[in-house]
């Protein structure tokens, strides 16, 4: 036989879903959407049977130990998913709640098959089923043992029909469970809701997926207004970096001329720099300098700030170039972030707005926005989030907070020194009973620069950079300091 049969595969309407599937739903598959209680596998089912469903290809949607369709019905109808043009033409609910008042599942297996054949459906859903597997081997409860074999019988059914087929059921974890359901599913999409501290995190895992490569491990997902939203650990997809041509030649202004200088002519395109400092020393100021450079340059810009609102954010300036479109803000108030989610939103923003620099404004109060359970992982995910940005051409500048230890000389936050290319460190100094500002330049990757820890002051929203702190030796002995000389504005 030389001639390989071909599937086509489904797009599925769920923003994300596609991509963990390997490119679509297998046409004619018995799919199995598991998971606890809450975690949205009803809303997933509707969103996928709305998103498929016409005149052409008709959904049939059973509810068999469910809530009634009324019910489900009411709270689905909110979402703009939602067509009620479709429901009793391509879409046909039926509750089989009575047909199990006796106990009866041979009936209730029957009345699903006679309907499949009446309607000729392309989609079948059945929802939903308690999870009785392991309770099935500790108890001699005849229904029990009735409603697993029903369960086994249906699954077997689905597999005959000439249709995309889900079986939605409740069942605690997918090694907790061994009905020869699982064994027979074409495609099983786990989803469950996560309790750590006082954070909840919705994750997804295509467990399994005959035919096609699908995303491994677990996902980030979010239900909002608008229905199931996934978040694939690997958002970078083929094709994305097909134009980009990187240099190590080309250099990048921060906005602050002496500071190009420093950093041996600027900052290498697609590099991710760490500016770091206490409290107050002026890391904000150059990010909005270092954004502002960009729109003059003709290179828009993306911030995501998390330790500021909208309505307070940062400066003048930063207000004024966001309001002109040339920067983009991404949205950090929702609370539970993840790393996953804060990367999707970025990739959106930077590929509709052709973004060639990003600002995190900062990572302090990054990992504080996020849920407890990805904090544990901050650092590996840190890398991946930059490692993305940075292999789609984007320059990342991160700012981070160290603590006020004046007697401590640390280059990082969090261990995270590792992750940036480049690392500016400001600091204050105590010279003759006030406190100055010095910056210098700790690293830029395969590049010579300046080892110099020069004076800078920040005014109206921009960073003066003065003299080297080695002019000033007399004042370390106790003579007074003059005003600080700028060596430009």
């Amino acid at each position: 036989m030389s001639n390989k049969v071909t599937i086509r595969r489904l797009a599925t309407g769920v923003l994300g879903l596609d991509a963990l599937l390997g490119g679509g739903l297998p046409e004619f598959s018995f799919n199995l959407l598991a998971g606890t209680p809450g975690s949205g596998k009803t809303t997933l089912a509707h969103q996928i049977m709305f998103s498929l469903a016409n005149p052409d290809r008709r959904a049939l949607f059973f509810t068999v130990l469910g809530e009634s369709p009324l019910k489900m019905l009411r709270y689905q109808q909110q979402f703009p998913f939602f067509d009620i043009s479709k429901v009793n033409q391509s879409i046909k609910f039926v509750n089989l709640a009575a047909d199990l008042l006796d106990g009866d599942f041979d009936r209730v297996l029957t009345r699903i098959t006679d309907e499949v054949q009446n309607f000729s459906p392309s989609l079948v859903f059945v929802d939903s089923f308690r999870s009785v597997v392991q309770s099935a081997k500790a108890t001699t409860d005849p229904e029990t043992f009735g409603l697993q074999h029903f369960v086994q019988q249906l699954g077997m059914q689905m597999t005959s029909w000439q249709a995309t087929t889900f079986l939605i059921g409740e069942y605690l974890a997918p090694e907790a469970e061994s009905s020869p359901v699982f064994t027979v599913a074409d495609g099983i999409i786990w989803m469950s809701q996560l309790m750590h501290r006082d954070s909840m995190v919705r994750k997804i895992q295509v467990v399994k997926m005959r035919g096609q490569a699908q995303s491994p491990g677990l996902h980030t997902f979010r239900i909002g207004d608008d229905g199931v939203e996934i978040f694939p650990r690997t958002v970078l997809e083929p094709g994305i970096t097909a134009d980009l041509q990187i240099s190590g030649d080309k250099r990048l202004s921060m906005g602050v001329p002496v500071l190009d200088d420093m950093m041996g002519g600027g900052l290498p395109a697609a590099y991710s720099l760490l500016v770091v400092g206490p409290s107050g020393s002026g890391k904000t100021v150059l990010a909005t300098q270092f954004l502002a450079e960009g729109v003059r340059a003709g290179e828009p810009g993306v911030i995501a700030a998390f330790e500021k609102s909208p309505n307070q954010l940062l400066s003048h300036k930063l207000n004024k170039l966001i309001k002109s479109g040339n920067v983009g803000l991404i949205d950090t108030r929702a609370l539970d972030l993840s790393i996953d989610e804060t990367l999707h939103d970025l990739v959106q923003m930077i590929t509709r707005m052709k973004a060639k620099r990003v600002v995190i404004d900062s990572l302090s109060g990054f990992e504080l926005a996020l849920a407890s359970i990805f904090r544990e992982n901050f650092r590996e995910s840190l890398y991946r989030l930059v490692a993305v940005l940075t292999g789609m051409g984007v320059t990342v500048l991160m700012t981070a907070e160290l603590e006020d230890r004046y007697t401590d000389l640390r280059f990082s936050s969090y261990g995270n020194a590792f992750l940036a290319d480049a690392i500016l460190l400001q600091r204050y100094v105590e010279i003759a009973g006030q406190f100055k500002r010095v910056i210098s330049v700790v690293k830029v990757r395969a590049s010579a620069h300046s080892k110099d820890i020069r004076f800078f002051d920040v005014a109206h929203d921009n960073i003066t950079i003065g003299e080297p702190l080695t002019h000033y030796q007399g004042i370390l002995s106790g003579q007074p300091i003059s005003a600080l000389p700028p060596t430009q504005a």
